[in-house]
């Protein structure tokens, strides 16, 4: 979103755009950068008649680094960008520093444009990077397209995968039909358990062990909640743990023979918290199981690389579910809406209310689910005022008139 934004706002200012710098994650502690994750040279290509890009700063300019505005108040640096500015407060606060200086750094970027009173052009612009632009780099592609290539022609018992490289083409795959799978991201990391506070079941020792992650990781700026567990699910707050997805996704009629993959960082729980959705759904794969260590050595350790593994796969499946709403889900559920593919949004409320009734039974849990997720399974919902473009990119992205 941050990229996106920094190319519409360059095309607001007619400036040129140096490739963004990526901040750290305190949580992912990952240090890739835009090159090491995105295609930059078909990024520049597929811009070029829009904006100017370029990959570093001129000579002219090398010495606006991130030092050199660390360690004093500069001229050049634009640091208090409301959230959601209009292209009016660009014009009237950016503009003059750029014609003055001849450059402007903008940081923190983070939601720093508005998604309403925008030029048409500037908003199909920033679909045009979302959704063109941005393409991973080739080694990303090619392990996503090895691993939907195994999960369309799984081996059977009798014929098993022997792959010499990442393509995993065989003659037996000439023959076979190709499968259909389901992604599924699984949002069930430790720092998603801490912000939520909800009860994962761990008693007092869990609750004590989050608080204390939540201090470490983000100083007080996440608080522990002050309602209580019930009505966080009752109000869709709590993140959905890998057995109530598998009881989702059970109820809307995927069975044992449903093949899944699994998109997740570090579970919280580990494999102990897996191991039920592998017993309702034993086709399930990830990327440790369809790839060799060999293949992963380039994303191994790297939250970035992973997620964009994840991602490209997500976009290949037939179904994509989120079992939390956040960055991933939104990002894909976009782009998944603006290639026209089937998404499955959880009803987070209905399914947070429907685990609290401890007396409810499965033929009744299932009916529920089924009814209501009726409207929740890929229809194209129009973008709303102060929605992401990203998340709904119609009627903005999609539609001639």
């Amino acid at each position: 979103m941050g990229i996106c934004d920094a190319v519409a706002v360059a095309k607001i200012l007619n400036a040129t755009l140096v490739i963004p710098y990526l901040e750290v994650n305190p949580v992912w502690q990952d240090s890739s950068s835009f090159m090491d994750i995105f295609d930059v040279d078909h990024f520049i290509n597929v811009l070029k008649d829009d904006i100017s890009i370029v990959k570093e700063l001129p000579d002219d300019f090398s010495w606006s680094t991130r030092e050199y505005y660390a360690t004093a108040i500069r001229p050049t640096r634009i640091k208090r960008a409301p959230v959601h500015a209009s292209a009016n407060w660009y014009l009237e606060n950016v503009l003059p520093v750029l014609q003055s200086n001849g450059i402007a750094a903008i940081s923190p970027f983070s939601h720093r444009l508005s998604f309403n009173n925008l030029p048409s052009e500037i908003q199909k612009l920033r679909c045009k990077v979302n959704f063109k632009a941005l393409v991973f780099v080739p080694h990303i592609r090619a392990l996503g397209d090895a691993l939907v290539h195994r999960l369309r022609y799984p081996p059977t018992e009798s014929q098993p995968l022997i792959t010499d490289d990442l393509t995993g083409t065989t003659d037996r795959n000439v023959k076979q039909m190709p499968q259909k799978f389901v992604v599924v991201h699984l949002r069930f990391d430790k720092d998603m358990a801490a912000h939520s506070a909800c009860d994962f079941g761990g008693g007092k020792a869990e609750k004590l062990a989050l608080a204390k992650y939540r201090q470490r990781i983000w100083g007080g700026r996440v608080l522990n909640s002050q309602f209580t567990d019930e009505e966080l699910r009752s109000q869709g707050r709590c993140p959905l743990t890998p057995e109530e997805i598998g009881l989702l996704l059970a109820a809307l009629g995927f069975d044992n023979s449903t093949r899944l993959y699994l998109a997740s960082h570090k579970v919280y729980g580990g494999e102990a918290r897996i191991s039920t959705l592998r017993d309702l759904f034993p086709k399930m794969e990830s990327k440790k199981s369809l790839a060799s260590s060999e293949e992963r050595v380039l994303i191994k350790g790297k939250a970035s690389l992973l997620a964009a593994v994840d991602y490209y796969v997500g976009m290949h499946s037939d179904i994509f579910v989120s079992a939390s709403p956040g960055n991933m889900h939104n990002a894909l559920v976009g782009h998944r809406t603006f290639e026209n593919l089937k998404t499955i949004r959880p009803n987070m409320p209905l399914l947070g209310q429907l685990f609290l009734n401890k007396n409810i039974t499965w033929l009744e849990f299932r009916q529920a689910v089924v009814e209501g997720h009726q409207n929740r399974q890929g229809q194209l919902r129009l973008r709303k005022p102060k929605q992401s473009i990203y998340t709904y990119p119609a009627p903005d992205c999609m539609c001639q008139a």
